[in-house]
């Protein structure tokens, strides 16, 4: 394990620190313990070869900053940093989606919204980015995302967040399974780096699944809608298999929840009858297209569904899914952990959960040493072998190499 972050003995560029806003603190501790148990392994790696880093900072308990963003009773807030931030390499982590934080404004409770997140990140830049080598931002779901492009007299909320945020000092910006990656269009001269948990899904489905059969006949992946086709295309042909696509037919008469009603969806694909079938895509809002496809396939005879997604909002509640489960039009649902997820949904006996941690950490610590992050952006290699290794010798054979 060592071998893989040693890195050819290159230097970081700065002492490593993380600033993780409240929102994803969760998240941000699994990542460090990752980062220091990869950075021990490094230094046992060295001394065994007789090498020294010779880097003050390099193998320390904890890289997380010491940092809030407390608020006044106006609901006005500020950032504060409780350590030098001096010639470092500061990781801004937040969690847009955590509705679960609150804060007092004139007597009321408020819950945080997205626009509170985003500020408060803005807040912990603004702070540091004066003093710091070099600041990076990690938004594993990116702010405004899904309002990306437009269509009439719409404002354009994701780049102009993406502007003011270079316009900072931000030289990287860190998501993952962005909406429409081409909105990095609107920042073309600085970092932005879109990774996907494909690999982590495959492999906890694998973990969780000791009878799947991954061949044309027993196994297929589907698009709930034109725009998750790249996803479903990746992951098909990945594992080998077949994939098909529905279409949703809207009314574009009517406006409802700021959006036009599905009216049907429609399928392209080949027969699903028997077969496990895993939907992609990269997001659970509402959980309505997702559902209804869901539907759609058990009622073409499909085997099991599997519904894989990048971010668990539930922005509807677990209701629905909970209905589905029992009538048996789910099998299960596997998400990643990136994002804020209520007690009450990792208690679901549906539910899933992708570790993407540790891939986080091996991101991190690549930007971090200045190296190629190439291996890391695309995890083909490590998804074909994985395939591999567990069709030749399935379940308990995968359980000793994973």
């Amino acid at each position: 394990m060592a071998n893989n972050y040693v890195f050819n003995d290159a230097l970081p560029v700065a002492p490593l620190k993380i600033a993780a806003l409240e929102s994803s603190k969760d998240l941000a501790l699994k990542v460090n313990e990752h980062l220091v148990r990869f950075r021990q392994n490094d230094t046992e790696e060295l001394i065994r070869r007789k090498k020294d880093l010779n880097y003050r900072g390099y193998d320390v308990d904890s890289y997380l900053l010491d940092c809030m963003c407390p608020r006044f009773g106006t609901g006005e807030a500020k950032a504060v940093i409780n350590e030098s931030v001096r010639g470092a390499d500061l990781y801004a982590m937040v969690d847009i989606t955590n509705y679960s934080l609150a804060y007092s404004m004139y007597g009321y409770t408020n819950h945080m919204s997205p626009d509170d997140h985003y500020q408060d990140l803005k807040r912990i830049i603004g702070a540091s980015v004066a003093t710091a080598h070099r600041v990076n931002v990690i938004m594993p779901f990116l702010y405004e995302g899904r309002q990306h492009k437009r269509s009439k007299r719409e404002s354009l909320d994701c780049a102009m967040a993406l502007e003011e945020l270079v316009s900072m000092g931000v030289s990287n910006i860190i998501t993952f399974d962005a909406h429409d990656p081409r909105v990095q269009n609107a920042i073309p001269l600085h970092g932005f780096d879109n990774f996907m948990p494909t690999y982590q899904f495959v492999k906890t489905l694998f973990e969780h699944d000791r009878n799947l059969r991954i061949d044309k006949d027993h196994l297929m992946v589907i698009s709930p809608d034109e725009g998750a086709m790249n996803r479903a295309v990746y992951l098909a042909n990945n594992l080998g298999v077949d994939m098909g696509m529905f279409y949703k037919r809207r009314d574009y008469s009517k406006i409802i929840d700021g959006r036009n009603p599905i009216v049907a969806h429609e399928f392209l694909g080949s027969s699903v009858k028997d077969k496990t079938v895993l939907i992609i895509d990269d997001m659970i809002s509402s959980g309505e297209s997702m559902l209804d496809t869901a539907r759609e396939l058990k009622e073409r005879k499909a085997g099991k569904v599997i519904i894989c997604c990048t971010f668990a909002l539930f922005t509807s509640g677990l209701g629905k899914f909970d209905e589905f489960y029992h009538k048996g039009y789910i099998d299960y649902v596997i998400t990643s952990n990136l994002n804020y997820r209520p007690k009450a949904l990792l208690e679901r006996e549906w539910y899933l959960e992708a570790d993407i941690s540790k891939y986080l950490a091996a991101v991190v610590n690549s930007l971090n040493h200045d190296v190629s992050i190439s291996d890391v952006l695309s995890p083909t290699a490590k998804i074909q072998k994985l395939v591999q290794r567990y069709q030749a010798g399935g379940y308990e054979y995968f359980q000793r190499i994973v």
